[in-house]
């Protein structure tokens, strides 16, 4: 196994910083997720360490041994593309051997090699088959068999699931992630699919304009977001705004228009600007007499649009004072949150991320 320190790298394209001072430590066997919007230089870095694009400055070492001033050939990666870049005049089996040619891998070798990375994902016995033979699963699973039939120290991924349809790329995530552990292979992997990210890393870096936003496990990331940006782009959120008014217990009270928040967790004064992250999923409504847990903040408003989502009951509650609250029920029935129905509606404070403004 091989870890990947990534120090302080910089790129530029023309006066685009497409990548900004970027460090990171990766684990042995671990899979690190690059994520973020279009544009925020995830697959540049990874372009870095794969070598299909020079650094400005910093470094980049596998373990002990530095990488960044060696040809892609040389770095001993295994590269997944996004397009599969499967070549059609190949049968299945000359895809998967194609990288050992310049490795001068006898040819006995290379047989059972290849028939050892086709049976790890699940293909063995397609060697003779064609690509246009195969369907999108299948030509991804060929694609991910030629990066590790070279037998890389580190695997690449780059946004590998996205022209599969949805049912296909959750099948396909589980079984990278299976094959993954069972190889107890380094990878980065790079996606802009924020629920792909949280259900197979160990840890996520989430990246806006060239930087890093926030680099932690995945629950971290999601139930602690440390800037407002992290917080949407990791999914649906209330994002709100608003002055400390008081301190009620362990919870400060925050004025968001005319509606009050409780906040817990965290210090302020009265009359500081705050700003709060509040997950739909973390609102409870409360039925008929029904009350909160000891510590928990209450809430009372109209709901204004109810989406039903088989499983899930998206709703829109307007609170007293105007504020618009999202909230996520599970398997709720729909008779009891019809639209302009009164609800009564509980938190945890404990569960609200805060974020200082000036």
């Amino acid at each position: 196994m091989t870890s990947i320190a990534i120090e302080r790298v910089e790129r530029s394209f023309g006066p685009v910083r497409a990548v900004s001072s970027v460090s990171l430590d990766i684990r042995d066997g671990e899979l690190f997720t690059l994520l973020g919007p279009s544009g925020c230089g995830k697959t540049t870095l990874l372009r870095m360490v794969a070598g299909f694009c020079d650094l400005d400055a910093g470094a980049i070492r596998f373990g002990d041994r530095r990488i960044d001033q060696l040809p892609p050939h040389r770095r001993n990666t295994g590269m997944v593309f996004q397009n599969y870049a499967i070549f059609p005049n190949l049968t299945v089996g000359g895809n998967v051997a194609y990288g050992l040619r310049p490795r001068r891998t006898p040819a006995v070798e290379a047989a059972e090699r290849v028939g050892r990375a086709l049976k790890l994902v699940h293909l063995d016995g397609h060697e003779a088959c064609w690509p246009h033979q195969l369907s999108g699963g299948q030509l991804q699973r060929v694609a991910i068999a030629r990066a590790l039939v070279i037998e890389p120290e580190v695997l690449l991924l780059d946004e590998p699931l996205s022209n599969l349809d949805a049912k296909l790329r959750v099948e396909m995530r589980g079984e990278i992630r299976a094959l993954q552990r069972q190889l107890g292979i380094t990878a980065l992997y790079v996606t802009h699919d924020q629920e792909e990210a949280l259900a197979i890393s160990d840890r996520i870096a989430v990246m806006s304009g060239g930087q890093l936003a926030q680099v932690g496990r995945p629950l971290d990331i999601y139930r602690h977001p440390a800037t407002p940006f992290v917080a949407e782009f990791m999914g649906v959120t209330n994002l709100f705004s608003g002055v400390v008014e008081r301190r009620d217990g362990r919870s400060l009270v925050v004025r968001v228009g005319g509606d009050a928040f409780p906040v817990a967790g965290i210090d302020g004064r009265e009359g500081a600007n705050l700003g709060f992250s509040l997950r739909p999923e973390a609102i409870r409504m409360l039925a008929g007499g029904e009350t909160a847990y000891a510590g928990w903040a209450e809430l009372r408003g109209h709901v204004s649009r109810v989406e039903f989502l088989g499983a899930l009951t998206r709703l829109e509650v307007k609170l007293p004072g105007g504020t618009a609250l999202r909230v996520a029920l599970l398997d709720r029935p729909l008779d009891d949150v019809q639209e302009r129905s009164a609800v009564a509606l509980a938190y945890d404070p404990s569960r609200v991320t805060a974020f200082s403004l000036p």
